[in-house]
């Protein structure tokens, strides 16, 4: 398993991306595409999460099972 600190300032990246079009965007009086953008972004980071998951269960597998 590779933890980098890179991967906790990219999902901090996409969080801080994500909020400030979504603050320009219902600042423009389109509600519904800020809510698609902040769906899209947390989408993207649950995907990243679950990537990390299966790295750290794979690794546990491969402790505990001595594969």
């Amino acid at each position: 398993m590779n933890f980098d600190i890179s991967t906790i300032f990219q999902i901090a990246g996409i969080g801080i991306i994500v909020a400030m079009i979504h603050t320009v965007l219902k600042q423009m009086g389109k509600e519904d595409m800020a809510h698609w953008v902040t769906l899209i972004g947390f989408v993207v980071v649950l995907f990243m999460v679950v990537r990390m998951l299966n790295d750290l269960f794979q690794e546990i597998k491969t402790i505990f099972l001595f594969q």
